[in-house]
């Protein structure tokens, strides 16, 4: 199955010169943990993500200003993206390859067009096994007692 079937194709994004105060607030509205930092040129194209736990660990417990400090200078800047196209097994290898919970999903000219989490696999393999369990279980001998 292809990464993109399953990621989350509804992105909250940042640009990078924002304040880490207005991107934590986005977080917020949107009921997320990450968001997907995009070239400030409106290309699309991810030049980072900036997590809950980078604002926690990068901004705050560091001392920094989260009204003054760019979301640059917090984020991850080494993003971590594959294909739509590729599946889910490639995704999850270069996940632990890198040591991420998460993947931008890029399309046409490397445009990031969805976020796939360890969550979303995690939730795929939920849904399948919950399917071989009812499949058992209609095959299952119906013996009298």
């Amino acid at each position: 199955m292809p990464t993109g079937r399953i990621c989350s194709r509804v992105m909250a994004t940042a640009w990078p010169t924002e304040t880490v105060r207005v991107v934590a607030q986005r977080m917020a509205e949107n009921d997320v943990g990450t968001l997907v930092v995009l070239e400030p040129d409106g290309a699309s194209r991810a030049v980072g993500i900036v997590t809950d736990r980078d604002i926690a660990v990068r901004c705050v417990a560091r001392g920094l200003d989260p009204t003054k400090t760019q979301v640059s200078t917090i984020m991850t800047a080494q993003v971590q993206s594959i294909d739509q196209e590729v599946p889910i097994e490639d995704a999850l290898s270069r996940m632990a390859t890198a040591g991420t919970r998460r993947l931008v999903v890029t399309g046409e000219g490397d445009a990031a067009v969805g976020i796939l989490s360890l969550d979303d696999v995690l939730d795929l393999c939920t849904q399948e096994a919950a399917s071989i369990g009812r499949l058992l279980e209609k095959q299952k001998p119906h013996i009298p007692v």
